[in-house]
């Protein structure tokens, strides 16, 4: 019987890990570049009081066995990476990637690449590309003096120019970085990635290549989060939550009445 009241404890914590991921879905669902998140789960292990196919004398063998499981755990949160909805900014320095791939950002410490989908994207005191967080955009591009935002366009090739008395200039090339396994990138937070054993060796291009996606600028990627699959979600979660907390009661009144039985 105690057995039944950690198995339902177990599923108790399950639950609660995954309403603070969908909490956190919610949460991001004005964020740029967003991408939500999924839990996964799996049984834990089992109690085999009698093995598939153990011998049941004459009779043959047990079709099925006994076996009892222990709970469920978090096996892992997969990371859902389908596009978001393209909002228009009228912003010639927001750039949305419409396909695969990720912008490369240099963080701090001016050895580690971060990378991001967000292009939501600034210009420091020295014309700079740069993140919100003033971060520099790799490969790094300056702007130069005089120039205003509106005299910068970025084409869906990642080429970023400039227009000065009518006259054309290309200034940098933006270029995207891709991985083999999305999924395994490290959330460092602020919108940013770093990469893992699990996502594989980075990979980069020009956008509109083969494999990369292309660019438009004036335009952000929205958060893939859609608000009504994630309320339906919580409501799932909760009612998980209860059920599993009905376990624990039910296991509770039968040990009550087991122990009453000796007075």
């Amino acid at each position: 019987m105690p057995r039944a009241l950690w198995t339902a404890a177990s599923g108790m914590t399950a639950q609660q890990f995954n309403v603070d991921l969908i909490a956190n879905n919610i949460a991001n669902v004005n964020t740029t570049g967003f991408k939500k998140q999924r839990t996964d789960f799996q049984d834990q292990f089992y109690d085999i009081k009698m093995q598939p196919g153990a011998s049941a004398g004459q009779q043959g063998h047990n079709p099925t066995g006994v076996q009892v499981g222990m709970g469920v755990n978090v096996s892992g949160t997969t990371r859902i990476f389908t596009a978001g909805n393209l909002e228009p900014t009228g912003r010639t320095l927001d750039v949305a990637i419409e396909g695969d791939g990720f912008f490369e950002v240099q963080l701090p410490d001016g050895a580690t690449t971060a990378y991001t989908r967000a292009g939501d994207f600034r210009l420091d005191g020295n014309g700079r590309l740069v993140t919100p967080d003033g971060y520099y955009v790799q490969p790094a591009i300056t702007i130069p003096d005089g120039v205003s935002e509106n005299d910068i366009s970025i084409a869906s090739d990642g080429t970023v120019s400039v227009t000065q008395n009518n006259v054309q200039t290309t200034v940098g090339q933006l270029t995207l970085a891709r991985f083999r396994n999305n999924s395994g990138l490290l959330a460092i937070g602020r919108n940013l990635f770093e990469a893992s054993d699990a996502s594989g060796t980075v990979q980069t291009g020009t956008p509109n290549s083969s494999g990369y996606g292309g660019l438009r600028g004036g335009m952000l990627e929205k958060a893939n989060v859609e608000s009504v699959t994630e309320l339906v979600n919580l409501i799932v979660a909760q009612r998980a939550y209860e059920m599993n907390s009905k376990s624990i009661t039910t296991a509770d009144q039968m040990l009550r009445t087991a122990n009453d039985l000796i007075r």
